[in-house]
């Protein structure tokens, strides 16, 4: 069996999966993603691979390559439809949706007046954020319409696809920290409690971690949650809601779990691999194919 991974650089994470998909005698190639060149009128080198597993931190590349490779009828982990799912904050909520998973209360504009408006509508404290970003990055709590004013004018000043659409989100008053629950294929794994005294509790920006004990709830609700964007291997975060329980506010589809690992006692490069290994197998169909009937 010969495994692609899809990489830009090599991280903790890319390295935990060599060298769990080393051990089991796989074949493996490493693909940069940046040094490749796709001959469209030549699909037949990417046949060679029985499987891809995208690791790029690019979204923009991850897509286009996986879309590439998934056209010479190689499986990826995980799949172009996924990643577009993922990567975009809109693509999500309207995918949670659809699928009556709940989330935050989220509105949308693509006008500085009009998301001005939906800040208020959505009542303060709001939390503006960018629909593509990852590591809370340019995310924004605003308390007042001074400071909704503020941010609103920067990010229209600013332009770019980042500023361009202005995704208003409800601030929910959880305790100081946020869930995070790991969903390989159905199941879902393990999961972390991540704390923090500042409301953005990613491991990325100091949170710390601790192991969740997943109930039943939680279990469901993250795998509905994974079905909702095409399933795969994922990382669901979850909100506690004083009023309206847990709420899903993010899905995200090439996760880091370096800081994971040892909090929850679970061997998260195994799973991945076990997972890999199945869909590289024909056990499982690309997620991108069996979101409907999910």
């Amino acid at each position: 069996m010969r495994i692609g991974l899809l990489h830009s650089r090599v991280r903790v994470e890319e390295r935990l999966l060599i060298e769990e998909l080393q051990r089991r005698d796989v074949e493996l190639e490493l693909l940069e993603v940046r040094t490749l060149i796709w001959d469209l009128d030549d699909a037949g080198s990417w046949t060679r691979f029985d499987a891809v597993v995208d690791r790029c931190i690019s979204q923009t590349q991850a897509a286009a390559a996986v879309r590439i490779v998934e056209s010479c009828g190689v499986p990826c982990v995980n799949p172009a439809r996924v990643i577009d799912a993922c990567g975009d904050k809109l693509a999500t909520t309207l995918a949670l949706a659809r699928a009556g998973v709940p989330s935050p209360r989220t509105m949308v504009a693509v006008d500085a007046e009009s998301a001005l408006q939906a800040v208020e509508t959505i009542g303060y404290p709001a939390v503006l954020k960018p629909t593509v970003g990852s590591w809370g990055r340019l995310l924004a709590r605003v308390s007042d319409r001074d400071a909704a004013e503020a941010v609103i004018e920067h990010k229209a000043t600013l332009g770019g696809p980042q500023h361009g659409v202005f995704y208003v989100q409800e601030y929910v008053r959880k305790p100081e920290r946020d869930l995070r629950v790991f969903v390989v294929g159905e199941r879902a794994i393990c999961g972390i409690v991540r704390h923090s005294a500042h409301w953005i509790t990613n491991t990325a920006r100091g949170g710390r971690a601790e192991r969740l004990d997943l109930t039943a709830e939680i279990e469901r609700l993250c795998v509905q949650a994974a079905r909702a964007v095409g399933g795969g291997v994922l990382a669901i975060d979850l909100l506690e809601c004083p009023e309206r329980g847990l709420l899903v506010s993010e899905v995200n589809h090439t996760m880091e779990f370096r800081n994971s690992i040892e909090p929850t006692g679970v061997d998260i490069p195994a799973r991945i691999v076990d997972f890999v290994l199945e869909v590289a197998a024909g056990r499982h169909a690309p997620a991108a194919l069996t979101q409907g009937a999910a």
